[in-house]
């Protein structure tokens, strides 16, 4: 039987201590939040790999390292309204939610959304439906948005809910436009004087959201 606990300690120090994941808020949220619940049955044996785990459906979870340092990235405040973009089972949404008091988790499919919501169980009011290049309106503008997978460019309309001060982390994929895990490099975009920039930080290769693969005239 599967020591799971023991494995999500070694997943905290062995791939995200040993990565440049120094933030302690982060750690401790990888370290409470049991992955193994949000992943099919046949794969929870391997829920502590480090890779990205298929979902079905054409979906995965992000590897967590490129999901910690993201995290880290965001630099998330207990005070923080987090918006979440690809949320699929909630994994990377409950860890938020031991981040920060306010997080909406934007999902697009409903049967993804429904999972999510179960699994969450308390945090479940959290997970809206709806397309994910729209973002959220209803509840912006927020301080965090996090992509839970890649994207071919960061859609306009989601860069606009960012408010004053707020951070965007994503991973662009400058490669392969699919479905399949592209390479890309993971990014940080800020909200200062109602100017947003974007800088780059470290290199990622992560499978791309559904509606957010490169599409002609999509970019930003």
């Amino acid at each position: 039987m599967t020591d799971y606990a023991a494995a999500r300690l070694s997943m905290v120090e062995g791939q995200l201590r040993t990565n440049k994941v120094t933030d302690e808020a982060v750690l401790d949220a990888f370290l409470a939040v049991p992955r193994e619940r949000f992943v099919p049955t046949t794969l929870r044996g391997s829920a502590y790999v480090d890779d990205d785990l298929p979902l079905g459906r054409g979906r995965w979870l992000m590897e967590p390292m490129v999901l910690a340092r993201l995290l880290q990235l965001a630099a998330i405040r207990r005070d923080d309204k987090v918006l979440e973009i690809g949320c699929a089972t909630g994994y990377a949404t409950a860890l938020l939610t031991r981040m920060a008091e306010d997080v909406t988790a934007l999902e697009c499919d409903p049967e993804f959304a429904a999972v999510a919501r179960r699994f969450l169980g308390a945090f479940a009011t959290c997970v809206v439906e709806g397309e994910l290049a729209a973002g959220w309106p209803p509840k912006q503008p927020y301080d965090v948005i996090l992509f839970s997978g890649g994207v071919a460019a960061i859609p306009p309309a989601v860069a606009a809910q960012l408010g004053e001060g707020g951070r965007l982390v994503a991973v662009v994929i400058a490669e392969n436009g699919g479905l399949g895990a592209g390479l890309g490099e993971a990014v940080v975009m800020t909200r200062a004087e109602g100017v947003l920039s974007r800088r780059p930080v470290f290199d990622a290769a992560v499978p791309v959201l559904p509606g957010l693969a490169r599409a002609p005239g999509f970019v930003f």
